[in-house]
């Protein structure tokens, strides 16, 4: 069967997100669920699942999330720095991450899906947040200067790209020496039945473009990284082809690696 080629998924994403970014109702089913259904969307309260009350309750606006964990919790931002979220949606991450950093610093908005952006910035509008900026583009081409970024945060968002080779090297591209990559993505502990890669729904609900954990943290290692690893893991649901084969468990995972200075 022949691979999908990588406009027809991108188109597909963006689809799906243009409009989520109007229901604003999240797509990917939270760890916890067992299945992912677009058509079905979970309710907005996932987002309560992944972030703390504190965290919520720092932001004045209701925000959901579209995501599978919370990077914002790994990445141990400090004032001052210049932080880049790869598909940051309706904002979320970047205005937790913009509490972080403080006025000294600076977070950038990056996503490909134009509702998205103005959705996001609707609600920096609504926030007064002047140290967050949102960018139309995408993560195989960042709009973004060569180390100019501290550290680069994506939540549930590279496993969607079709070109993940190209992502990591854009990363690595615009981190500063001894910048970080932290971010929480959906990878497969065997490989995925070939039904399910071919399947553009599934693609956009995070699961049919999830690479296995061992490939996804080669990628980040082939592009220039050191040590990446996982350092959060959850199961969140199992596939096979429907006539026989081992399932291959699909899990939620926490990322994080290092540019060399």
């Amino acid at each position: 069967m022949a691979t999908k080629n990588p406009d027809e998924i991108k188109k597909s994403v963006r689809d799906l997100y243009s409009t989520l970014a109007e229901q604003r109702s999240p797509c990917c089913a939270p760890p916890q669920e067992s299945t992912c259904s677009c058509s079905q969307p979970v309710p907005t309260t996932r987002t309560q699942h992944l972030y703390s009350q504190e965290e919520l309750e720092s932001i004045a606006i209701d925000i959901p999330s579209f995501g599978c964990g919370n990077p914002i919790a790994l990445s141990e931002l400090k004032p001052g720095e210049t932080v880049l979220d790869l598909g940051s949606g309706g904002g979320l991450d970047c205005f937790l991450a913009a509490k972080q950093v403080g006025p000294r610093g600076k977070v950038i908005g990056l996503d490909m899906t134009p509702e998205m952006i103005r959705l996001a910035r609707a609600n920096a509008e609504k926030m007064s947040m002047d140290n967050v900026e949102f960018r139309l583009g995408e993560m195989e081409h960042m709009p973004v200067d060569s180390d100019s970024i501290d550290v680069i945060i994506s939540n549930c968002v590279i496993n969607l790209s079709p070109d993940k080779d190209a992502v990591f090297r854009e990363a690595f591209r615009v981190l500063k020496p001894g910048g970080r990559l932290c971010v929480s993505d959906m990878v497969t502990h065997g490989e995925l039945p070939e039904s399910v890669r071919q399947d553009l729904s599934q693609w956009a609900c995070c699961i049919g473009g999830a690479l296995d954990e061992k490939v996804y943290l080669k990628k980040i290692r082939d592009a220039g990284f050191k040590r990446p690893k996982v350092v959060q893991s959850k199961i969140d649901s199992a596939t096979s082809d429907s006539c026989c084969g081992t399932p291959t468990t699909i899990a939620s995972v926490a990322v994080t690696a290092y540019k060399p200075k």
